[in-house]
């Protein structure tokens, strides 16, 4: 073949080659160009979380791995050492900038209340106008009183998790972040430190007194978001307000049922004012000392079978623990005895949770309490005997997979709560105490929060409510547009 016939060849070669080379150039710089891909990353991390809880992101890497967390690795809730910086943009922190809101799970509008309703009621004073205290450092935030007062400190975390939001350096999840607009936002959150106000500022002081400063606090609240457009604009559907303690927010709750709760329990409520229709059920703070996955004792290092250390003698749903107090207190297996947080009692507590196979966690004045969370933490497989309890985010947990559910009217029946037990074998129960090592971390609050801890998953829970509430916003609005019109008129 001669050489003029080839070149025909070759020049078609060569501009196919070329047509390549450019083709996956500009694929590259098209993937380059992407923040993360095609899925947006709020729906591709809900993907994740909702798959399999024990994912988490690493930061390190933008990945996500399967492996556990470790208890033992995670930071207390609140020291002294300063939060580590990282320059990684995808979370939104370092190098001095802020989360983008277009690309976060959930944009949260915060009223900037004056801090008599939040940080001023752990008597932090700031300078001047100051209304919220630094977080960049821990060493700057107020400490919340611990004892049986941290189990309902939920809006402490919360609120400490938004400011951090708009804090540059502070490593976070960017599962939420606090937005100046409210028009842009998908919630509006109330930062009322409700539940301290109770435990704090209930009580009458001298006889001149005519109400608490917790109902003054509750009185101007109301008078607050009743005054604010937000409030005007949809009935309070899109608020956000945690009453975690079962008597907090009592003098007012009617008056704002019409907003999302962030509950204990609906153990004092009314269907009309809370339900899980539209409100969100949080774990309790846990008092015992967690234990280290590496520290967990397995079923042949558990001497005790059940354990139960708490009030025995309660009013309503609660007088179960009475009668079953008189069918198991003489069990040589079974720890069951009246307790209280004095004298050590909270370290007794949890030393005796660890040394348990079983926890009883039985309905007391309200259908919860923290003992659920400080069973799981301590990997002592939890009893619930309580048949109207609610559990956090049972839309994706399946407790039923590291926790026992026995009927009260069951449970009381003579013998038939102890041979239940006894006739779970070690690898049932080894299995659940695994699984309960996996889910430790989603009940855990700290600062700053990490991905999958109980903020992000509070968070999370409130991104697939809100549905609901704009459900019920855009409904309540079908006639009010035209109503107001046939007013101007």
């Amino acid at each position: 073949m001669s050489e003029k016939s080839m070149q025909p060849s070759r020049l078609l070669f060569c501009l196919i080659t070329i047509c390549m080379f450019f083709l996956i150039l500009s694929s590259v710089l098209l993937l380059q160009s992407s923040s993360t891909s095609f899925i947006p990353g709020s729906v591709f991390r809900i993907i994740l979380v909702n798959n399999n809880t024990s994912e988490y992101f690493q930061p390190k890497t933008n990945s996500y791995s399967k492996k556990p967390f470790s208890l033992s690795n995670l930071p207390s809730p609140i020291d002294t050492k300063k939060p580590k910086l990282r320059s990684d943009s995808s979370l939104g922190v370092g190098s001095g900038k802020v989360f983008n809101p277009n690309q976060t799970l959930l944009k949260v509008f915060m009223y900037d209340l004056p801090p008599e309703f939040h940080f001023g009621l752990l008597g932090w004073k700031g300078e001047g106008d100051q209304i919220w205290p630094d977080v960049s450092t821990r060493d700057k935030i107020p400490a919340y009183p611990g004892g049986l007062n941290l189990q309902h400190s939920i809006e402490y975390w919360l609120t400490l998790d938004l400011l951090a939001s708009n804090t540059p350096g502070v490593v976070r999840p960017c599962s939420a972040v606090r937005v100046r607009n409210s028009s842009l936002a998908d919630v509006i959150f109330v930062p009322f430190f409700s539940s301290l106000s109770y435990n704090r500022h209930s009580k009458l002081h001298g006889k001149r007194e005519r109400g608490s400063v917790n109902r003054m606090l509750q009185d101007k609240l109301v008078e607050f978001l009743m005054s604010r457009d937000e409030w005007k604009k949809g009935g309070g559907k899109d608020h956000l307000i945690v009453a975690h303690h079962p008597n907090s927010m009592l003098g007012v709750r009617r008056k704002l049922g019409s907003a999302m709760f962030v509950l204990a329990d609906f153990g004092r409520y009314p269907a009309e004012i809370a339900n899980l229709n539209k409100d969100i059920i949080a774990p309790y703070k846990h008092v015992v000392r967690r234990i280290g996955v590496d520290d967990s004792a397995p079923f042949e290092g558990r001497s005790i079978l059940a354990y139960f250390q708490g009030a025995i003698y309660r009013k309503d749903g609660g007088v179960i623990r009475q009668e079953l107090y008189y069918l198991l207190k003489d069990e040589k297996d079974v720890h069951f005895t009246f307790g209280t947080v004095r004298g050590n009692g909270i370290n007794r507590a949890g030393q005796g949770m660890a040394d348990s196979k079983f926890c009883l966690n039985i309905a007391g004045d309200t259908p919860s309490s923290n003992r659920l969370f400080d069973a799981i933490v301590s990997h002592c497989v939890p009893v619930i005997i309580s048949d109207e309890i609610e559990l956090p985010f049972e839309d994706v947990l399946d407790y039923s997979e590291f926790c026992i559910f026995v009927q009260a009217s069951d449970a009381i029946k003579k013998g038939y709560l102890l041979n239940l037990l006894r006739g779970i074998k070690p690898e049932k129960w080894t299995k659940m105490w695994k699984k309960l090592k996996e889910v430790a971390p989603l009940f855990e609050y700290q600062y700053p929060s990490l991905p999958g801890d109980a903020v992000e998953m509070i968070w999370q829970a409130v991104s697939r409510k809100r549905h609901s509430a704009r459900f019920r916003l855009h409904k309540a609005n079908r006639f009010r547009r035209y109503q107001l019109m046939g007013k101007m008129k």
